[in-house]
């Protein structure tokens, strides 16, 4: 698969959570153009590699599902740097962890997320969250015309 071809950035370090979420985009038929990021610097490395000083990146992908509590660099700091880059900016992020601390909550809408969905304990209520995310982003949502391919970079004031 090439990274023209990539519709969603899954940033997954649980194995389990990892193929449920495969699992429920397959059966929803909307597996066809997944990245898998087992952490959050090899997530950036997708997002950003070889791309320092230069101002134009590859296409993105349409939405980054992102965990939280990431080996390597956390959720937060993949989100900050996702955010505060004007080519990356208008990804669309779900935020899709575990945690239940208000205090994520507030940092990830603070930093400029999208959405922000603790994962069910229950598989069919996990499938089921997978199943309308992807349903939303990948065909209801309208992407911001800029975030569907290569951005050129703003020139700061």
């Amino acid at each position: 698969m090439t990274e023209l071809e990539v519709e969603i950035l899954l940033v997954e370090d649980n194995d389990l959570d990892l193929e449920l979420t495969l699992h429920a985009l397959r059966k929803e038929k909307l597996a066809n153009h997944i990245k898998i990021a087992r952490d959050g610097e090899e997530a950036l490395d997708f997002l950003f590699a070889g791309a320092e000083g230069q101002s134009i990146l590859p296409p993105m992908p349409k939405v980054v599902l992102l965990d939280l509590k990431l080996p390597k660099v956390d959720g937060i700091e993949v989100l900050r740097q996702i955010k505060s880059d004007p080519r990356t900016k208008m990804i669309p992020v779900v935020i899709l962890t575990s945690s239940r601390e208000q205090q994520d909550m507030i940092n990830g809408y603070g930093l400029g997320a999208n959405s922000y969905i603790q994962k069910p304990v229950s598989f069919e209520k996990f499938r089921d969250v997978i199943k309308n995310l992807g349903m939303y982003w990948l065909l209801i949502n309208e992407p911001c015309p800029s975030s569907r391919g290569s951005i050129p970079a703003q020139k700061a004031s």
